[in-house]
């Protein structure tokens, strides 16, 4: 867990290894070496645990790169990225804020499907500030599976084979 940690604290959240191909293969090393651990376990990462505030860490979904990377070209950055998982609710929100006061929310339903796997269907998508809002047609439905979990951090691979690390945040959004 620490080496993980240690290696994308300084990657730009995925920026600085999206790059860099050696980089990138130690992150993902270490990365299946902790979801291998997770495995021998009891291997439960969809209970009520996941449930939270998860602010992403690192990824290698280009989307979100992107936005990380290019947020500037539009007189902002792009601040916390966040993953809000209710289980109970069965509701999964992706925001990416931009400070002060922006976001892009993603609105989704969630079901667990498996001790591992949750399946999403996007329900709504909104670009907003504090003086106005434009929605946005949500596309597209997935999963991502959740191969670590404690109380801290969470490690996840998707449907399209990206991968991520997310912290619990500090705060509820």
């Amino acid at each position: 867990r620490d080496e993980l940690l240690g290696l994308i604290s300084d990657d730009e959240r995925g920026l600085r290894s999206q790059k860099d191909k050696r980089r990138k293969e130690r992150i993902l090393r270490a990365f299946e070496a902790l979801a291998a651990e997770s495995a021998s376990s009891d291997g439960i990462t969809t209970d009520s645990r996941l449930s939270g505030t998860w602010r992403m860490l690192w990824t290698t979904e280009k989307e979100q790169l992107f936005i990380v990377d290019k947020a500037p070209l539009f007189g902002t950055r792009a601040g916390d990225i966040l993953q809000v998982i209710d289980v109970g609710e069965n509701r999964l929100n992706n925001v990416i804020t931009f400070p002060p006061s922006g976001a892009f929310v993603v609105a989704s339903t969630m079901e667990v499907v498996s001790d591992k796997r949750v399946e999403f269907q996007f329900t709504g998508a909104l670009l907003r500030s504090d003086t106005w809002s434009l929605p946005v047609p949500p596309l597209g439905k997935g999963w991502f599976e959740s191969v670590y979990l404690d109380e801290h951090i969470r490690l996840a691979k998707d449907i399209r084979g990206d991968f991520l690390v997310v912290e619990r945040a500090p705060y509820d959004w």
